[in-house]
């Protein structure tokens, strides 16, 4: 497929394009540390909730969501207000596009223009196409915790990546 991109703000409606989109990483991959994969109502619960204090984008191409960035709470206490968890999700036949790194600049603009100062993404490791496209846009490695995830009969590390705007 291609067509013209676009990137807009996510709605509601949404919810099964990127549940559907986020699924095999889910089913298939260590990438999230969920198990199993949320449905369209889930997701687009997830949508609202993100869009009420942070943001979600969708990217889509000839009318058809192809990807999607979004930010959430870091922490809910009231100190980490101005720090957002950050992701990205493209459509398996979509990567290596340079997609994702324009959607997920879109996404850090936004939250810059909403007076966030930290955005934190946390990486399953190995993934060195996330941590590439994570420092390409600014973050910078500000931790590494071993062993904290199960999945797939096995443990599981994460990298923490730092931005701030």
């Amino acid at each position: 497929m291609t067509g013209q991109i676009a990137i807009r703000s996510a709605t509601a409606a949404d919810g099964a394009s990127c549940a559907a989109i986020y699924a095999p990483y889910v089913r298939e991959t260590a990438i999230t540390f969920e198990l199993d994969p949320p449905g369209a109502a889930e997701m687009a619960a997830r949508i609202a909730a993100a869009q009420a204090a942070h943001c979600w984008l969708v990217l889509e191409e000839a009318g058809q969501v192809i990807g999607y960035a979004h930010a959430g709470a870091h922490n809910p206490r009231a100190a980490y207000a101005r720090t957002a968890s950050t992701g990205i999700y493209l459509a398996q036949d979509q990567r290596g596009r340079g997609l994702g790194q324009r959607c997920y600049q879109a996404l850090i603009d936004e939250l810059a223009g909403k007076g966030f100062h930290a955005l934190i993404a946390i990486i399953a490791l190995p993934n060195a196409a996330s941590i590439a496209l994570h420092e390409k846009l600014g973050f910078a490695q500000a931790g590494h915790l071993r062993e904290v995830g199960w999945k797939f009969d096995r443990w599981h590390d994460t990298g923490w990546w730092q931005r701030l705007l």
